[in-house]
């Protein structure tokens, strides 16, 4: 059961670490690209929104296609459009060619982060399922401490391209975890035929259900403060504070490490307390913390080490939230795990893009726009969490 479970964390981890590799990698390279391309700090974001509308949108077509024809055809396709998008990124002559690049690379990259999901349902419940969602967060850490590093070590030496040349070998590397690792999690008599009219049906009754919106929706504003940072963090760091891209690496690697800590604690911790009840007290944490950034910087306290240590707080309550949530979330949806999973990575992206959208119009190169949005974030998600996770704990 250990080694089972410990080889099933790091093929999932690694499948799931495919699509942030493409996000967190080229992170340092934000400022270089607007210049090059001569194009201004909205417009280079755009690239990353551009990615995250892609894979928001086409998670709803992944799932339905690995309920009914199992997990590893449908990634096997994302993986392969993965790494096209990713070389048309690093031959862009101009923003616009860039952000549509990026467009066809989420589209590949969100098998990867919305089937990983599906097999864990098919595989577990309750805790165990939250144990496994951890672990696979232990080994998904490479993309977001490691890749950030990479990423400025490839603009010290070369061209920001070769972040994308890079990236698209991350995605060749999954083609072959999934060709010769990964074994498959649904079996065909498990297989459900597609109808259009029945998929459509079966995303309406999830949106029907308000426990399962409602709990979407809690990770969904932890993952958009995520996004918040992920947008506007280079800027700030690297413009703002003066931090180089490398620096600006570690520094960011440091709320991955928080993050990725707090969530191995997750299977531990819902054991002993619930799931439903640990992340209600981890969103007490978030929402305080937040606040009290929040109010340090609308103050006037404009200090990178006060931002960093309170973010890595912040961030680390939201690594007993986001992998808990999805597993409340899936619970009761074992028979359409991939079309629920779909749902839930939507619904969270969707947040995410709205989250960055209205930031995007109060942006102005400081850390107060950024600060105050994670905040909104988190003011968000607490009262959610008390009023969908009331009750007592499901029994699996």
């Amino acid at each position: 059961m250990q080694r089972s479970l410990a080889r099933n964390a790091i093929v999932l981890g690694l499948l799931s670490a495919v699509g942030p590799f493409a996000i967190d990698m080229y992170l340092p390279a934000l400022p270089s690209i607007s210049a090059e391309l001569n194009a201004s700090t909205a417009a280079t974001q755009a690239s990353l929104v551009a990615f995250f509308l892609a894979v928001a949108s086409f998670q709803v077509v992944y799932g339905p296609l690995s309920d009914s024809y199992g997990r590893k055809p449908p990634l096997y396709f994302g993986m392969v459009l993965y790494s096209i998008g990713a070389i048309g990124c690093g031959m862009a002559p101009t923003i616009e060619w860039l952000i549509a690049a990026r467009f066809v690379q989420g589209i590949g990259a969100c098998a990867g982060m919305t089937i990983p999901r599906a097999v864990v349902r098919d595989l577990h419940t309750g805790p165990d399922a939250a144990r496994l969602m951890s672990l696979i967060m232990l080994v998904f850490s490479v993309a977001p401490i490691l890749a950030p590093l990479f990423g400025s070590f490839v603009i010290a030496i070369a061209n920001w391209r070769f972040i994308f040349f890079a990236v698209a070998l991350v995605g060749i590397v999954g083609i072959f975890v999934n060709l010769l690792v990964l074994e498959e999690s649904r079996p065909a008599e498990k297989r459900v035929p597609i109808h259009i009219a029945s998929v459509a049906r079966g995303y309406l009754d999830l949106l029907r259900d308000p426990y399962f919106v409602g709990v979407s929706f809690i990770g969904g504003f932890g993952m958009a403060s995520f996004f918040t940072f992920l947008s506007s963090s280079s800027f700030v760091y690297i413009d703002h504070f003066g931090l180089t891209p490398t620096q600006y690496s570690f520094a960011f690697s440091v709320n991955a490490i928080g993050f990725i800590g707090m969530a191995q604690l997750t299977g531990r911790l819902g054991r002993r307390f619930g799931l439903r009840r640990m992340v209600r007290a981890a969103l007490i944490s978030y929402v305080t913390t937040t606040g009290i950034l929040a109010g340090l910087t609308f103050a006037g306290v404009d200090n990178l080490f006060v931002l960093i240590g309170m973010l890595f707080i912040s961030f680390a309550a939201m690594g007993l939230v986001i992998p808990s949530s999805a597993v409340l979330a899936l619970e009761n949806y074992g028979p359409r795990a991939g079309t629920a999973s779909a749902l839930l990575g939507t619904l969270q992206l969707v947040a995410g893009i709205v989250v960055i959208g209205l930031m995007g119009l109060i942006t102005d190169g400081t850390p107060l726009p950024m600060v105050a949005t994670i905040f909104g974030c988190a003011l968000t998600a607490f009262p959610l969490s008390r009023l969908v996770l009331k009750g007592a704990e499901p029994t699996v």
